[in-house]
């Protein structure tokens, strides 16, 4: 079984407002990004306590996650810089179509979203690097059964959907299409979940 999580996605970015894929782009967040970091901040705080006694603190190396993660910390009082990253925690990689709203693409590439909410959790965007929710999942599992102590994970709405379909039993085709709020945490504790 796992050690107790936290798991936080980034606040919003411009492109999230737009509806346009981030996937791995580099995309800082927008004002409400910051304003849901800092309610996220509260909450933490709230749930750890002031200095988050015995917590290990792991990030997506995005940008949008690590200005997350020093929000965080800072809610906690501690050093805003004083984490680890795991590059396995990134989004999930949306090959060609990052960049593009679903609109978009569908121009693009006729009937490929349509098949794509077909089959979402095993679909594979277009373009070299292009991966599955069912390949992150993978990638991202191999992060979390390396945790030994409690942890505060900030990461992405593709990794939180991984976590809920493989450690919260969530069904694929459910986990693919969950909404993932960005001014909510994610408690896992002896095998529960809930959102704080």
């Amino acid at each position: 079984m796992l050690p107790h999580l936290v798991l936080c996605r980034h606040g919003e970015t411009d492109w999230n407002a737009e509806r346009r894929i981030q996937g791995q782009t580099d995309v800082p967040m927008n004002r409400r990004g910051l304003d849901q970091a800092e309610r996220n901040g509260e909450t933490l705080r709230g749930l750890v306590g002031a200095g988050a006694p015995g917590w290990d603190f792991l990030a997506s190396p995005m940008t949008r996650t690590r200005d997350t993660m020093a929000i965080l910390r800072r809610a906690l009082d501690l050093p805003a810089d004083d984490y680890a990253t795991d590059p396995r925690l990134m989004e999930l990689n949306f090959g060609d179509w990052q960049g593009s709203t679903l609109a978009e693409i569908d121009v693009i590439q006729p009937n490929a979203v349509a098949t794509r909410d077909r089959a979402k959790w095993s679909y594979v965007p277009s373009g070299e690097a292009g991966e599955s929710y069912a390949m992150l999942e993978e990638r991202m599992a191999a992060v979390f059964e390396a945790l030994r102590r409690p942890t505060i994970v900030v990461a992405h709405g593709g990794i939180m959907r991984c976590f809920l379909r493989r450690y919260g039993g969530m069904d694929a085709d459910a986990a693919a299409h969950v909404a993932i709020r960005q001014d909510r945490i994610l408690e896992y504790r002896d095998g529960e979940i809930a959102w704080r």
